[in-house]
């Protein structure tokens, strides 16, 4: 048993019913009876981290969680209530605007989530094909209307953009349809071109160039735009009201959040870029659990078959050191338009920020990327946009791999 229950609890779900040109995360399409025995094996592992998590925050995140039938839902939302771990104060999943139904979206509601996820990128219909998305526009004002019905008061909405082909001009009207629906909050991000997916292959193939000033343009209208509607970036790319449209109650904050977020902030993402300890359960997840990070097999059938055996299905684990973990933390915390409070950094890590990476800060303030005051570290507005560059900067890669490690539930963890 660990001394304290880990907080954060994330939940892979690795099935769509399309992959999407540009996504490199684990998942690919539901086949046979393969969902079902998922849905049994992620129960199992649940049962495995429970007597150590106590979450405040939970996250279903995908592939395409809302992709659940009814049933398979109603399964794992059962098993979350006898053990204990429905009482989250932000419940988090996932949908794609071509899955939601008003009974799943009630079933969800009752159960105790109370944040939605939508997977829109696009109101363009053109470009929603370029990305190979399944849902079309109407369906995204439809679910939007569902999820309302079903009583959800806090849905955010995933924008992309830098899309081949898209315009500044297809792009601000993206961003005033969103207004439109007057959501709590907004995720928007540039298309990263990962390998091994199709869209990079077709960027390697000549077939359109990468416009790094129109995606400047588009990302600072993004800024503006949102600012002057009541939105406040609090991360590159998350937007949150500090209030609700209509004057409603406001959710409560958690202790381990600063005052200065607004109130519609993602609680379980903050978790990751202060360093919260957190679960990562479900193929492919990846979890930061007493001084350990590890991942499971990003393989539906070998995470199924590892706890049918009564163990969870690692495929590493490694030890950070001190100083490799305050690095991350470090590089994380700075995606925050916040940055770091130097005392909140030292009390965090037990290294002062501003003397083991004097340095770096010195190089990122030279650029114009970044600033310092007494009490505080900060990316810029044009710092924010290379943050990847900002945080290989900070890290320093000390680690000791662990080979066989007695890991929580009790069973040996092999490498």
């Amino acid at each position: 048993m660990l001394e304290t229950p880990v907080r954060s609890l994330y939940v892979h779900v690795p099935f769509c019913a399309h992959k999407c040109e540009y996504c490199a995360f684990y998942s690919a399409q539901p086949g046979g009876d393969q969902v079902n025995r998922y849905v049994a094996a992620l129960i199992r592992e649940l049962n495995l981290v429970a007597p150590n998590c106590r979450p405040e925050t939970i996250f279903f995140g995908g592939g395409t969680p809302s992709l659940l039938t009814l049933a398979q839902w109603e399964s794992i939302l059962n098993s979350m209530r006898q053990l204990g771990l429905t009482d989250a104060a932000e419940w988090t999943v996932e949908c794609n605007p071509a899955t939601v139904s008003i009974d799943k979206a009630r079933l969800l509601r009752a159960a105790g989530v109370n944040r939605i996820s939508m997977g829109v990128q696009s109101f363009d219909e053109q470009l929603l094909d370029r990305l190979g998305r399944i849902h079309s526009r109407d369906q995204v004002y439809r679910s939007y209307d569902t999820l309302r019905a079903a009583g959800f008061d806090n849905i955010n909405i995933d924008l992309m953009f830098a899309i081949p082909g898209q315009t500044l001009e297809v792009w601000q009207s993206t961003i005033g349809e969103a207004l439109s629906l007057k959501t709590e909050h907004l995720s928007c991000y540039e298309v990263i071109y990962e390998e091994d997916t199709p869209l990079y292959e077709q960027l390697q193939a000549g077939q359109f160039d990468m416009n790094e000033d129109l995606a400047c343009d588009m990302y600072d209208r993004l800024v503006d735009t949102l600012a002057e509607n009541g939105y406040h970036q609090y991360e590159i790319a998350n937007f949150a009201r500090d209030q609700r449209v209509d004057g409603t109650s406001l959710p409560s904050p958690l202790s381990h959040l600063p005052s200065h977020l607004p109130h519609f902030s993602c609680r379980h993402n903050i978790g990751y870029w202060r360093g919260r300890d957190s679960f990562g359960l479900g193929p492919s997840a990846s979890e930061y659990v007493g001084g350990v990070r590890s991942r499971n097999w990003a393989n539906t059938t070998l995470y199924c078959e590892q706890l049918e055996r009564g163990r969870r299905a690692k495929e590493f684990a490694e030890a950070l050191s001190p100083l490799a973990r305050a690095g991350e933390l470090a590089a994380f915390g700075l995606r925050m338009n916040s940055g770091w409070g130097l005392i909140e950094f030292t009390e965090r890590t037990g290294f002062a920020l501003q003397a083991e990476w004097r340095s770096e800060m010195n190089q990122l303030i030279a650029r114009g990327w970044a600033e310092e005051s007494d009490e505080r570290f900060r990316l810029t507005r044009a710092g924010l946009r290379f943050a990847d560059t900002a945080a290989e900067m900070m890290l320093r890669p000390e680690q000791t791999s662990v080979g066989r490690l007695e890991y929580l539930d009790g069973a040996s963890l092999g490498t």
